[in-house]
């Protein structure tokens, strides 16, 4: 795929062409837009604010110190994806997550992909990702990243690219599941308009993916989802997926091992446990093999996954995959591993621990995207060309301190749809993270979490940056 990120940077417009005239794709949407009062549009608007109010769908942001339950902002007007342009993503992420699953395998077991010098021994052994509780442990279909949000956005002509691979526990799908039911609701009439890809199915098939994980003699598997309890900023998630696929949301307290298995506290007695689903990070799982001080995890929850005998979602030691500057290597690991040339392409990545390329990074950091290769939530970052040069001198005292801590990127100018904003319909930036669901077979559910940058000019999307979300439709043939 011939790239344009070096040309001058020009949002792809994904609604209009470069004449103005309005993309096939878009065009039922946009007659029903023209319909509409902006009366009715702003009383939409008001009844999604209240609806998800109502059913809490909000979250924290880390640092607060007022603790606030913040509304991530719905915009009414959906992204909308054309099927041939679905068709592309979905090979890519498929190939991508198949790669990814590939190469944990191999770190935890042979190492070829280090032994072939693809890959530098220090960026695997020497990440604190690595687990090396995980050597030699063999896990159910030899899938690690069982639920893997695969960050995509378009620059340059349209193309598509890969911003970050998400694999240890990628949240947001439950705001994919609830923007759609908002729209739906808000909007009826333009689903017999168009014809878009459900995506209700979700929580479903996440659940008989995870049963097909299930260790070995396990014929009715019990499957839970496992939370740090109700203070955590993902909470709302936690529980709508567990009432979704109508399983237990259970804390580390309401587990415990006895006769290496995991068991779950319940009212009628001990019941076995085969699968979790855990929304908590590697560090709190297992206070005897991690963190001593996690009163979040389950106690001894390593040695029976070391023997085999209780399957997580996702596997301990995946972090080291959705490293930042491991995503540098995830076209080598699908030329590795599969034999094939990489779908969906990686950004341009300078990576700072290299003396001639943190020389260019350092000369050029106004024109930068910087990023700690463990940040996230738009976190840990400089965006360069909006950087105040005060912000720009001290990002670059940093990264001359930890230089292996950062990577950088060009600025991409990120595509652009229409989005209700106060002075009407505008175009502003979207990425978007397709969530993949690996089983017995590797799936996708057509869509993904889009989230938008409300703030005109403005390239970050996370919601604790000011952004909110989108529905995506991806149309049907």
């Amino acid at each position: 795929m011939k790239s344009s990120l070096s040309q001058p940077p020009v949002a792809y417009n994904e609604m209009l062409d470069a004449s103005g005239n309005i993309r096939p794709h878009y065009q039922a949407f946009a007659q029903w837009l023209s319909e509409q009062p902006a009366e009715s549009m702003i009383e939409r608007q008001v009844e999604a604010d209240l609806n998800f109010r109502r059913v809490g769908i909000t979250f924290s942001v880390a640092g607060d110190a007022d603790g606030n339950e913040r509304l991530i902002p719905f915009d009414l007007i959906p992204r909308i994806i054309p099927a041939d342009d679905w068709r592309i993503l979905d090979k890519g992420l498929k190939q991508r997550v198949r790669a990814l699953n590939m190469f944990i395998h191999d770190i935890y077991h042979d190492h070829n992909i280090v032994r072939a010098g693809i890959i530098p021994a220090e960026q695997v052994f020497l990440n604190p990702q690595y687990r090396p509780e995980m050597q030699d442990v063999d896990v159910a279909e030899n899938i690690y990243s069982h639920i893997s949000g695969i960050d995509i956005v378009r620059a340059g002509e349209g193309e598509f690219y890969v911003l970050e691979d998400n694999l240890r526990v990628p949240s947001g799908v439950s705001y994919m599941l609830e923007n759609r039911k908002m729209s739906m609701r808000l909007m009826p009439e333009i689903f017999s308009r168009a014809r878009i890809e459900p995506v209700a199915h979700y929580p479903d098939l996440l659940l008989d993916s995870l049963r097909e994980t299930a260790p070995q003699g396990a014929d009715n598997p019990t499957v839970v989802v496992m939370t740090p309890g109700m203070y955590n900023s993902a909470y709302f998630e936690h529980a709508f997926l567990a009432q979704q696929m109508g399983v237990e949301l259970v804390e580390g307290q309401d587990l415990f091992v006895d006769q290496n298995t995991v068991y779950m506290r319940t009212t009628r007695g001990p019941k076995r446990v085969d699968v979790i689903y855990r929304r908590i990070d590697d560090d709190f799982l297992d206070p005897l093999a991690f963190r001593a001080d996690s009163a979040l995890g389950v106690p001894g929850l390593l040695s029976v996954y070391r023997a085999g005998r209780v399957t997580l979602a996702n596997a301990i030691g995946t972090g080291l995959a959705d490293d930042k500057s491991t995503y540098l290597f995830v076209p080598d690991m699908i030329r590795f591993y599969l034999d094939e040339e990489p779908i969906l392409s990686n950004v341009p990545t300078w990576q700072c621990r290299k003396p001639d390329e943190l020389s260019h990074v350092l000369a050029n950091m106004e024109k930068l995207v910087v990023k700690e290769v463990h940040g996230a939530g738009g976190y840990g970052m400089l965006v360069g060309p909006t950087a105040s040069r005060q912000e720009i001198d001290l990002f670059r005292e940093l990264v001359r301190a930890r230089p292996d801590n950062y990577i950088a990127q060009p600025t991409l100018a990120l595509s652009t749809v229409p989005t209700y904003v106060e002075s009407g319909v505008a175009p502003r930036h979207v990425d978007l993270r397709p969530y993949v669901i690996s089983g017995k077979e590797i799936q996708t559910v057509p869509g993904g979490l889009c989230r938008v940058a409300l703030k005109e000019g403005s390239l970050v999307v996370n919601s604790s940056q000011g952004g909110g979300t989108k529905d995506t439709w991806i149309l049907e043939d």
